[in-house]
């Protein structure tokens, strides 16, 4: 069912794209919203896999349009909820790197926080959301970041010699 979803939502969006070349700018940026909302959709209703598809094919169509960051950013979202952490830290990397306006900022840096604690390795995680609190302050994601910092574990640091009364530094 899920497949037939993509396939149907993917031979849509090509219909779609043939007529683009005929199209006025503003007839190209109707088809891109509609497109993006109804992969949007897909999102809402947590079909994860059918709405990285759509996100992927909307970036392949539109990827100059003024949607390409939100759906960069739902690339990664999707992945991030399907488990992909390493492919998600990716895609929220390329938000940040590629989209230095875009509206995703602070979430996206946030999520590369939390990407890493998935992945345990809670130096970069701790990192990352030093920077959105530094960053963002005043913004939602800060308060997140700022209750993970506050949760997160220690940083591994090196073991303190404990004294036994054997040694000369007794």
């Amino acid at each position: 069912m899920n497949i037939l979803k993509i396939v149907l939502t993917t031979m849509i969006a090509v219909l779609f794209s043939l007529n683009l070349a005929f199209a006025a700018p503003a007839k190209v940026q109707d088809s891109s919203r509609h497109l993006y909302d109804r992969v949007m959709e897909e999102y809402k209703h947590r079909d994860y896999t059918a709405a990285l598809a759509g996100f992927r094919f909307f970036l392949e169509l539109h990827g100059q349009s003024s949607l390409a960051a939100n759906a960069q950013y739902f690339v990664a979202e999707c992945q991030y909820r399907l488990g992909r952490y390493k492919e998600a830290l990716k895609s929220y990397y390329h938000v940040v790197s590629y989209y230095p306006l875009s509206p995703k900022l602070a979430s996206s840096t946030l999520r590369i926080g939390q990407t890493y604690t998935r992945l345990k390795d809670h130096e970069k995680a701790h990192m990352m959301y030093e920077r959105v609190v530094d960053q963002y302050p005043e913004s939602a994601e800060a308060e997140t970041a700022r209750k993970a910092l506050d949760t997160a574990p220690m940083r591994e640091e090196e073991p303190t010699p404990q004294l036994t009364g054997n040694s000369s530094l007794d």
